[in-house]
């Protein structure tokens, strides 16, 4: 079955950077980008489905491609994380008009959005692949992760695997493609509690507090990887990053510190921005890219 879907882009909708979110792979396994056009294998319910995106000036003409079968219902939930429609950003721009720090922020960079993954399982098991390690290779470890648990859609990208398809794994499979043990076990344990119906990823907003504490108990999940699964899985708009240590770098260069400030010190900075504080760690990872000052 194959479903087309135009979806309205807002004014000043920042279309590089969601290429560039989804293109960060270049080896291109399961994303894949050619000019304005982003593909992408995902498993969904188990069903394995292709998103080709053509992104235009005010819309984005979309194909969900799922090779026979019935489209999931949460397909179309998927694509608005994927283009980044999930949170507004004029909630925090307009909050932060006249912070002599934000501000400015916000201007150089109008109309910053937060992408989100195609599902809540893609986000976490991210977040655990590429704690503690640097970019390039927490993409390789992606890379062999999805090759090891996806599936093949004959569209030609592999599919971004659910739990099920890696509780199948064993530890082995994992750590001889240089995964440490502990993220193994932690990607594994994560796995075979949502395969096993212990632990549901599906939450209304106002049940997040409850997930992220049944996430918390979890051996080897900590609070930064739940406040990011919530970011990139939930679209929650009021995460704080204070453990990652870019947004601190950031931060720390925001207040013309000179060191990198202390995780206490960064959720202390950060609560002043609440509820907002998704967006707040948004434009503090941009502002790295940009030049001080």
């Amino acid at each position: 079955m194959r479903k087309p879907v135009d979806v309205a882009l807002p004014a000043g909708y920042r279309r590089q950077d969601v290429l560039s979110f989804h293109g960060r792979d270049a080896e291109g396994v399961a994303e894949r980008i050619d000019g304005d056009t982003i593909r992408k294998g995902v498993l969904l319910d188990g069903v394995p489905l292709q998103f080709e995106l053509v992104l235009g000036e005010d819309r984005a003409h979309c194909v969900i491609d799922a090779a026979g079968a019935r489209i999931p219902a949460r397909a179309d939930a998927a694509l608005a994380g994927m283009l980044g429609l999930r949170i507004d950003p004029a909630a925090f721009a307009a909050a932060v008009r006249d912070d002599p720090l934000f501000g400015p922020l916000v201007r150089r960079t109008p109309g910053l959005r937060v992408i989100q993954a195609a599902s809540v399982f893609e986000a976490l098991t991210w977040a655990i692949i590429g704690q503690q390690i640097n970019l390039p290779f927490a993409i390789a470890l992606r890379r062999s992760f999805i090759q090891q648990a996806g599936r093949a859609h004959p569209g030609g990208l592999w599919c971004y695997p659910e739990a099920p398809d890696v509780a199948r794994l064993d530890i082995e499979q994992l750590t001889s493609r240089k995964f440490s043990r502990a993220k193994a076990e932690t990607l594994l344990r994560l796995a075979r509690l949502v395969a096993d119906g212990d632990l549901s990823l599906d939450s209304a907003d106002d049940e997040l507090g409850a997930i992220a504490a049944r996430l918390l108990a979890i051996k080897g999940i900590g609070p930064w990887t739940v406040n990011y699964a919530l970011l990139r899985g939930y679209g929650a708009s009021d995460c704080s990053l204070h453990g990652d240590v870019a947004v601190r770098s950031a931060i720390g260069r925001l207040i013309g510190a000179d060191t990198r400030p202390g995780i206490a010190e960064a959720e202390a900075f950060l609560q002043a921005y609440r509820p907002q504080r998704t967006m707040a760690a948004a434009y503090l990872w941009d502002s790295l890219s940009q030049p001080a000052g």
